[in-house]
């Protein structure tokens, strides 16, 4: 049996410079790539060496996405979930639905400028 994981997730933004911006602060990651995307528009790398988001956009991006169409939401793992929450806060967002489990994860969420939903986890 094959074994894998996700290498990437590719979003369409209206603000792409303002979506790597609130990568890297959240979650450390760095730029990876930028230029044209093969389907026109333009595309932002942003990750670590293993996983990144690319963030996209085109004239026709408009935002306003609704909750569940066609993702529910995408997770991001931390190690210290109130700075995270104090990073995305600083960054004009609401956080919501915080939970803590036990063993874990504690959690909460948060919607971007353009309606995508992210769960922001932490296990420590």
């Amino acid at each position: 049996m094959a074994h894998g994981n996700i290498e990437h997730v590719n979003i369409t933004v209206t603000d792409p410079e303002r979506s790597k911006t609130l990568f890297e602060d959240l979650l450390g990651w760095k730029e990876r790539w930028r230029g044209p995307s093969l389907m026109g528009g333009r595309t932002i790398h942003v990750g670590d060496a293993h996983n990144y988001v690319a963030i996209y956009t085109n004239d026709a991006a408009k935002g306003g996405f609704a909750k569940g169409v066609p993702l529910n939401h995408v997770g991001l793992q931390v190690d210290d979930l109130d700075a995270a929450e104090k990073v995305v806060l600083g960054h004009g967002l609401e956080t919501f639905s915080h939970s803590e489990y036990d063993p874990g994860p504690s959690s909460f969420y948060f919607f971007d400028w353009d309606g995508i939903e992210f769960e922001v986890v932490s296990y420590e």
